[in-house]
């Protein structure tokens, strides 16, 4: 290791097991909310949580400029957990249908994943990411499933999912098989 990278191990505030303390600076699934100090490893805080601006060093003025805004940011997050809470309720009281080629005993030819039930819901006017639907595996079978959608560490919704075969086409030539 060059003296200039052991020197600038130095500088940063050491935590009580020999971690790196920092403040974060937003929620980082796993390891704790905004505002709250936390004491991690010198590669995990370098390479990702500092670059990536979510966490600060743990300085004596920082944690006195957290105090300060503590009140502020629980206010904050409070209404946005209410608003999860309720677009949670919203997703609970709608039903998707996405229409899937299927065999006559209801297995499908291909399979549904969040792929197309976020494309589902985004027809209906409702925009999630991909990774906010939690499936235990494809849905490979007609049928009316539950999703969990996961929009929050601390909301979850449930939307229902109905998998139907596809319509053909109707008005075909006559006589056609």
């Amino acid at each position: 290791m060059s003296k200039s990278a052991t020197s600038h191990f130095k500088r940063l505030p050491k935590g009580q097991n020999g971690g790196i303390e920092l403040l974060l600076i937003h929620n980082v699934e796993h390891l704790g909310r905004q505002g709250d100090l936390v004491e991690v490893k010198a590669g995990y805080a370098l390479n990702y949580l500092l670059p990536q601006g979510l966490a600060t060093i743990a300085t004596d003025h920082h944690k006195r400029m957290v105090e300060k805004h503590r009140e502020k940011l629980r206010a904050i997050e409070l209404e946005k957990l209410k608003s999860y809470r309720e677009q949670a309720d919203e997703l609970a009281k709608q039903s998707i249908t996405i229409e899937a080629n299927a065999n006559d005993e209801g297995h499908l030819y291909g399979s549904v994943g969040p792929h197309e039930i976020v494309d589902a819901l985004k027809a209906s006017g409702i925009t999630l990411a991909q990774d906010q639907i939690r499936l235990e595996g494809p849905l490979k079978e007609l049928g009316l499933y539950t999703v969990k959608i996961h929009l929050h560490s601390e909301v979850d919704a449930s939307l229902k999912v109905w998998v139907v075969p596809t319509v053909a086409a109707e008005g075909g030539e006559p006589g056609a098989s």
